[in-house]
């Protein structure tokens, strides 16, 4: 008898039962389903946890201000550079200073002669920087010194002797010598420049100090309020606040 051989046979498969059929497809839907959920809960849960980690934006701070304080050497006021040249050299300013209790003192004050100092000091008497402010050196034989925004009549406040309004000025030749009665502006540092607020009145003739100070102004009346100012030596840690000037005002003609 022949034998066909095998790769010649004619198999007959037998059918795929439908149940299982089912179950495998029922499986593979449902693995789908899990797996579907499972991305899209990761990506939810990777979402939450980036947006819970991330910083939260801070607003920016309110911009800070500065609240004037009393205490050891304080600025009454400051300014950043000397005041533009408002006065007119061709025009007369008078200085009035009223003294607390004593009465009025007042200088005719050099324009033509030395205009950066007449107009800081006019800028600065305008703008009420010398209003409340002491003679904090009164030397009845040398000079009464004021224009320090520390030295005011509250004695909580250490009188510096060295305040100023934030600036200083060129020393100007006026042509006038340091006699007695003359208003000039003194050079706390030496060199070329001199204090942008500080004035004294001189008693007597002070000529050595030609050459080093800016005269800008003579004293026209009020002599005898200058000689009733109480002397007083800034050394003296016990030394109570000189006299205080009420006001201090320009008149321009």
């Amino acid at each position: 008898m022949r034998r066909e051989p095998l790769a010649a046979h004619t198999r007959t498969k037998a059918p795929f039962p439908v149940s299982l059929l089912f179950e495998v497809k029922l499986f593979y839907w449902i693995a789908l389903v899990i797996m579907v959920v499972s991305v899209a809960a990761g990506a939810f849960a990777t979402t939450r946890t980036r947006s819970s980690s991330s910083p939260t934006a801070t607003p920016p701070p309110a911009e800070a201000t500065e609240t004037p304080v009393e205490g050891e050497g304080r600025q009454v006021k400051s300014y950043d550079a000397e005041p533009a040249m408002t006065i007119d050299p061709a025009k007369k300013y008078t200085a009035v200073i009223n003294v607390e209790g004593k009465g009025e003192i007042r200088l005719e004050l050099f324009a033509d002669k030395a205009p950066h100092a007449v107009n800081s000091f006019v800028f600065l008497a305008r703008d009420g920087f010398y209003d409340g402010l002491t003679f904090f050196r009164v030397d009845p034989s040398f000079v009464a010194q004021a224009g320090d925004p520390t030295c005011t009549a509250d004695p909580t406040v250490t009188c510096t002797t060295s305040g100023g309004p934030g600036y200083f000025l060129a020393r100007e030749d006026s042509g006038q010598s340091h006699e007695a009665g003359v208003l000039a502006m003194g050079a706390p540092q030496g060199g070329d420049e001199v204090s942008g607020s500080q004035f004294y009145i001189t008693y007597a003739a002070e000529t050595y100090l030609d050459g080093r100070d800016t005269v800008f102004g003579r004293i026209v009346s009020g002599q005898d309020v200058l000689n009733s100012l109480a002397p007083r030596d800034p050394r003296d840690p016990t030394a109570a606040p000189g006299d205080k000037i009420v006001s201090l005002t320009i008149e321009e003609s």
